[in-house]
């Protein structure tokens, strides 16, 4: 894990939520489906917000690390199959799929766009939309809603995987 490309990407989430959550852009719109003020916004521990918001980012590009490249999988599997070691012997079948992957396989894995690809279909497609469309249909919030937070964490994954693949 590229603890540099870790931390970079955990900054993400509050770069685009800067710019997503502007008022020049879905910022009015949000606060209007969300039920929230500008008075009420105002009332916010912000130290405690945003450290907190960061410790998650922190936690979230840790686990995209792994999701964007296939090499947390690559290793686990071959954990199990060298009984912790994680250094096959060449001659066997590990070691032989092994050298392919990194042969063949692991630099198309590390690149923005691969990275990219899947931070927004896996994580944001199939994970961060159906739990928080879930979450909001039983707080009886709109599509908007959904949209504009769903959106905002499809492009935040989306980038936090090329940078994280990228990064290799």
């Amino acid at each position: 894990m590229n603890i540099i490309a870790v931390v970079v990407a955990a900054l993400v989430p509050m770069a685009i939520g800067f710019l997503w959550y502007h008022p020049k852009t879905f910022g009015n719109t949000w606060m209007r489906v969300a039920g929230l003020t500008e008075e009420k916004i105002k009332t916010g521990n912000m130290p405690l917000i945003f450290g907190l918001s960061f410790l998650f980012s922190l936690m979230l590009a840790a686990v995209m690390d792994g999701l964007a490249t296939h090499d947390n999988f690559i290793n686990g599997a071959l954990y199990y199959v060298t009984d912790g070691k994680m250094n096959p012997d060449p001659a066997s079948e590990a070691g032989k799929w092994l050298d392919y992957y990194n042969t063949n396989l692991a630099a198309s894995n590390h690149t923005f766009k691969h990275g990219a690809f899947h931070g927004f279909f896996i994580a944001g497609l199939f994970l961060a939309l159906p739990i928080l469309a879930t979450n909001a249909l039983f707080e009886r919030k709109g599509w908007k809603y959904i949209a504009v937070n769903a959106g905002y964490w499809m492009l935040t994954l989306m980038l936090m995987g090329g940078i994280l693949a990228a990064w290799k």
